[in-house]
């Protein structure tokens, strides 16, 4: 619900919530939190309140526009795999324990899967953002980077069979199919009915929780490491669709989201044969 000038509508906050089931102490006792806790300032009380996201908070809600990108590009096969592992290792002191843990957290949020005890592989490029986090905690001194061709884990070879062991597949393609079906019935209502305001944001919040949900898990594997075919594409697929139309039906106060990811949408279309 953050607009482009970093600021949420009270009104619209409460309508939204309310259609999505939300009672109004829900979302006050909610907004306190926030408020308390540093993430938002308040101007204004209940429905006519005007909260503004922290500098903090916008930062945390930046969207990550170039893994977007990737995935897509994975989906139509514009970025295949060359058969290299990337590979960190991590051995923190017991002293930084909070930092060990936050390191942890950050490599699985990455897409990495642990192989053993402080030892985690992707199949994608990561190191950059390994640095990044890595200096943002303190402890680069304290991981190991390298990538592998002929990784073997046990007597296991193949490297679909790695994945296959590495990561929860079909968890992750449950998740997939649960959102195609939701973008397919989001789809289907953008196209034939024609909402207003709080309905087109509801929309948009239900939609955004749903691809969370499924995208949370998902190491981004390429199509080569996967079975096939892939929930995963089709439901990206049907997902971008349903941004497409919101972004061509949003109203005088946009979201960040969509707007943020216009350009990558675009692309999508453009390469789908959509748009001309």
């Amino acid at each position: 619900m953050v607009r482009e000038d970093a600021t949420i509508d009270g009104g619209e906050l409460y309508t939204v919530a309310n259609a999505l089931g939300m009672t109004d102490q829900q979302v006050r006792l909610c907004v306190r939190r926030l408020v308390a806790d540093g993430q938002f300032t308040q101007q204004g009380r209940g429905r006519k309140a005007i909260l503004r996201a922290t500098a903090a908070t916008m930062r945390t809600l930046a969207p990550d526009v170039e893994f977007v990108r990737f995935m897509f590009e994975q989906d139509r096969g514009a970025a295949p795999w060359d058969g290299c592992w990337h590979l960190v290792a991590f051995a923190i002191p017991e002293a930084a324990r909070p930092a060990r843990d936050a390191m942890r957290d950050g490599i699985v949020r990455l897409g990495g899967a642990p192989v053993q005890g402080g030892l985690y592989v992707s199949a994608n490029a990561w190191e950059a953002q390994l640095d990044a986090l890595a200096a943002g905690l303190e402890v680069s001194d304290h991981i190991t980077t390298f990538t592998s061709a002929d990784l073997r884990i046990g007597q296991t070879e193949s490297p679909r069979r790695i994945a296959a062991r590495l990561w929860p597949l079909d968890d992750i393609a449950a998740r997939h199919r649960r959102l195609l079906d939701f973008a397919r019935r989001t789809l289907r209502r953008l196209r034939e009915t024609e909402l207003d305001d709080t309905e087109l944001l509801t929309v948009t919040i239900e939609l955004a929780a749903e691809f969370t949900r499924a995208m949370e898990p998902d190491p981004l594997l390429p199509p080569q490491l996967l079975p096939q075919p892939w929930a995963g594409t089709k439901a990206r697929g049907m997902v971008a669709e349903c941004w497409s139309l919101l972004l061509a039906t949003e109203t005088h106060a946009p979201t960040r989201l969509f707007r943020a990811y216009g350009d990558v949408i675009r692309d999508v279309a453009v390469h789908a044969g959509r748009v001309s």
